[in-house]
């Protein structure tokens, strides 16, 4: 099979996706569905495997689809400026999942060192400050 005449199944493989991901992308018109010969299935191009690839590829980096929209509007080549711009806006998202997820670590650090020395407490420090009580000690 030339890889220029693919199914819709030999593209989700070649890409890494399920069917039912291609599907959605082309409702979201992230790409688009190839016209449907009269009596015939769809064929799809290598190319069709490349953007699937892109689009995945955004999204490992943390773009939603939306952004990858944008990406794909930039993608002549020609508006590397753009591209950064939408890159540095990512970086300062990422940067701050960063931080939320140290001060997470750290709670949660916290609450297992509690965890670990509350012997003889009636209550689970953890539990506790998850249901916005203080541990309940023993009488």
């Amino acid at each position: 099979m030339s890889e220029d005449n693919l199914t819709i199944g030999q593209v989700a493989e070649s890409a890494g996706v399920h069917v039912e991901t291609i599907r959605y992308y082309q409702r979201q018109a992230l790409v688009n569905e190839p016209v449907r010969p009269l009596g015939g299935i769809r064929r799809y191009d290598s190319r069709y495997v490349a953007r699937l690839r892109f689009i995945k590829r955004a999204q490992q980096l943390g773009f939603t689809l939306d952004e990858v929209k944008g990406l794909l509007q930039l993608d002549d080549g020609q508006r590397c400026r753009d591209a950064r711009v939408l890159a540095e806006r990512k970086i300062v998202d990422v940067e701050a999942k960063l931080n939320d997820l140290r001060t997470m670590h750290r709670h949660l650090k916290t609450l297992v060192t509690q965890c670990q020395s509350a012997r003889g407490t009636l209550g689970c420090p953890l539990i506790d400050s998850l249901s916005g009580h203080e541990s309940r000690q023993r009488n």
